[in-house]
């Protein structure tokens, strides 16, 4: 049990609200309720109380609730004070329970104490915060499935896997003599494959859930006037980039958050590209080009009415004058104006009219299969740290296997093996530096 010293804070967000509530937790959370309430509350019953300064003054009067170690969140005994939600009446009964001997909490302490205590491994203390964090209902329900241990639950059923695979190869190479040579079962090769499919559904669904949390960034390129920003709109649903038939209407960077089936995406509508001479268009020209560098995705924008002659040349032309390291999607625009056959070219591309909307669940549905995106139900919520993790374990195991079938070396596949584990490890806390750990909790709210 972790059990070094009492931590208290406000739980509720700041400003005035309805409910307020001061939690404790430590091995003084019931000393302080006796001096605050007068009496220690039933344990797991919510009671009426008032709350009592060092001068026996009531401060408020609200519910208070006591949890006894080990069977409270933290895993330590756990006071909750439940009064009105005011900043004076909070920062009152806050500076009462620091007097008796409690100190302030750091961002993420309380969710640091339960995986400290064993109460949740790191991958469910990570999906509280993002649990609170989603911008969309698909990662808030993906950060619960998380936070209840579906992650968590593959990941071991997986290092359950590799570690009963490691106790054969560690006996087969320490114990030669052995009449049996597990080393020579033709069945050890579909052990590792069975292990390989296995990771690699697990990290396929930890991508999906890692898309789920971060999102990604679509950038709107093209030539001026070729419908960036009347896609914007179509696209946001709302007037958020200004249309007109002049040219160079938009000059700095416009953004807008959007979502599809679930997925939250930040949208750019970005400066017209094109040879300028004018200092404010130059400059919008590098903003576009600086933000296609950021982007993971690039939704090219042509006018296939204005260039039908000779569209191929026109997409090269662009093309060439954009960055290499990002991924394309051509949207030949104005396809309800497109009489022609069908295009032949050397690029993804997909028709669209912002005018009637045409296509535009289509460019929908090209952007999530460009992502890898499924929309699945039972896609649980991951961090870029998790599938690093996945990769990495991934690797070594593939890396195993080719060195194993080449060499026929037990001892170089046990190393693989056990660093596949670690890497897998890492995922759940049961590998973790203190550092990592620090950066994780920091980035909690105040009371969690």
């Amino acid at each position: 049990m972790y059990t070094k010293d009492t931590i208290a804070a406000i739980a509720t967000p700041p400003g005035k609200g309805g409910i307020g509530i001061v939690r404790v937790s430590g091995p003084l959370a019931a000393s302080t309720a006796n001096l605050i309430l007068g009496s220690l509350p039933a344990e797991r019953v919510a009671t009426l109380s008032k709350f009592f300064d060092q001068d026996g003054i009531a401060i408020d009067q609200g519910i208070a609730l006591f949890y006894p170690a080990p069977h409270s969140f933290t895993g330590e005994d756990v006071l909750e004070l439940q009064g009105h939600g005011g900043p004076v009446v909070l920062n009152l009964i806050l500076s009462r329970v620091v007097k008796i001997g409690a100190r302030l909490a750091r961002p993420g302490e309380f969710s640091e104490r339960a995986y400290l205590n064993d109460k949740i491994d790191l991958t469910q203390a990570e999906a509280i915060a993002d649990l609170i964090d989603s911008a969309t209902v698909n990662a808030a329900r993906g950060a619960l499935r998380s936070m209840q241990g579906q992650f968590s639950s593959r990941v071991r059923q997986i290092t359950d896997a590799l570690v009963e695979f490691r106790m054969f190869i560690e006996a087969a190479i320490d114990f030669p003599e052995e009449e049996i040579d597990f080393l020579q079962d033709p069945g050890l090769i579909r052990r590792i494959d069975t292990l390989i499919s296995d990771l690699r559904a697990l990290s396929k669904d930890a991508t999906q859930g890692a898309l789920l949390r971060e999102g990604f960034t679509i950038v709107l390129a093209g030539r001026p006037n070729a419908g960036k920003s009347s896609l914007m709109n179509q696209l946001t649903g709302k007037d958020t980039s200004i249309v007109t038939d002049i040219s160079g209407t938009t000059r700095d960077i416009v953004d807008e958050h959007i979502q599809i089936d679930g997925l939250p995406i930040k949208l750019v509508d970005t400066a017209g590209l094109q040879q300028a001479e004018d200092p404010i268009e130059m400059e919008g020209v590098r903003r576009t080009l600086e933000q296609i560098d950021k982007s993971e995705l690039v939704l090219l924008i042509v006018d296939v009415e204005a260039h039908h002659q000779h569209l191929a040349k026109h997409v090269d032309m662009l093309m060439t004058e954009l960055s290499d390291g990002s991924k394309y999607l051509v949207v030949l625009n104005k396809s309800d104006l497109w009489c022609g056959e069908i295009i032949d070219l050397p690029h993804e591309y997909v028709f669209a009219s912002t005018k009637t909307s045409d296509g535009l669940d289509e460019l929908k549905d090209r952007i999530k299969s460009i992502m890898n995106y499924s929309g699945s139900e039972g896609v649980f919520i991951a961090r870029a740290r998790h599938t690093d993790a996945l990769r990495r374990a991934l690797e070594a195991l593939e890396r195993g296997k080719l060195v194993f079938d080449q060499r026929g070396s037990g001892d170089l596949l046990a190393e693989d093996l056990r660093a596949t584990q670690t890497a897998l490890g890492e995922i759940t806390g049961d590998y973790s530096s203190d550092d990592l750990l620090g950066k994780i909790f920091s980035t909690f709210c105040i009371g969690k």
